[in-house]
């Protein structure tokens, strides 16, 4: 602000604070730039929290925006699959993306109770909602891909759970957006605004504070639950493995 007077310079702030103000109030009604929307939310905190992944609030946005969503792209490791166990698959986003590749690929989604019950709607002869692995991997009858993206860390046991999915024998095992630890199990509590839950955004959605419980295992104990497969590619927050 070079060349601005200390009165300007007030002035201009003001003016700014002024339309930040009237973006809040039209972000109830039109969807406003993202830079703009985060900004606000910034300045203007929500003051009601729920928790878990099971609440009712969480459940329907997570619903709503997994309804209206459009798949675009590749995902080349779905090409040519015919069954994937999809651990945390919500409402089946992935699931949508990866039938643009394989368009008769059959796929299973474990989720919490809640999410499974709203999924009903969602259930086709290739689509599946189940809240146990154990029936999904019945229904699919064969699992040739297990997937799970940022859901291992969120359940109570992680470790219980890893086994079990490590026990399903699926030939490959994609595992995106983990969170480890260096050397010890590490547990915290993570927020993140409901209207970050899901794919896109919803326009006049009320905002609330999520919570939930995070459990970090560490990176050795994952990757030796893994035997019998050979790590084939990893990235910082990713693993790939393939049933050797």
């Amino acid at each position: 602000m070079r060349g601005l007077t200390t009165l300007q310079a007030m002035a201009l702030g003001a003016l700014l604070l002024c339309m930040i103000v009237a973006a809040g109030v039209l972000d109830r009604r039109f969807p406003l730039p993202g830079l703009v929307s985060r900004l606000w939310r910034r300045l203007r905190p929500p003051s009601e929290t729920i928790e878990g992944y099971q609440h009712p609030d969480l459940v329907d946005v997570v619903f709503r925006k997994a309804s209206a969503y459009i798949a675009r792209g590749e995902w080349p490791e779905m090409v040519g699959v015919a069954s994937v166990l999809d651990f945390g698959g919500g409402f089946g986003d992935h699931y949508k993306l990866a039938r643009l590749q394989s368009p008769n690929i059959k796929w299973a989604v474990v989720e919490t109770p809640a999410m499974v019950a709203r999924a009903a709607e969602l259930c086709t002869d290739r689509l599946g909602f189940f809240s146990s692995i154990a029936t999904a991997a019945a229904w699919l009858g064969s699992v040739e891909v297990m997937h799970s993206s940022g859901a291992l860390q969120y359940t109570p046991e992680p470790d219980v759970t890893l086994r079990e999915l490590c026990g399903l024998r699926a030939k490959r095992m994609l595992w995106q957006r983990m969170a480890l630890s260096t050397d010890r199990l590490e547990r915290d509590m993570q927020s993140s605004n409901l209207g970050d839950n899901g794919p896109g955004r919803l326009a006049g959605l009320k905002e609330k504070i999520v919570l939930y419980e995070r459990t970090k295992l560490p990176e050795q104990i994952f990757l030796d639950a893994h035997k019998g497969y050979e790590l084939t590619a990893r990235g910082t927050d990713w693993f790939h493995f393939t049933l050797q």
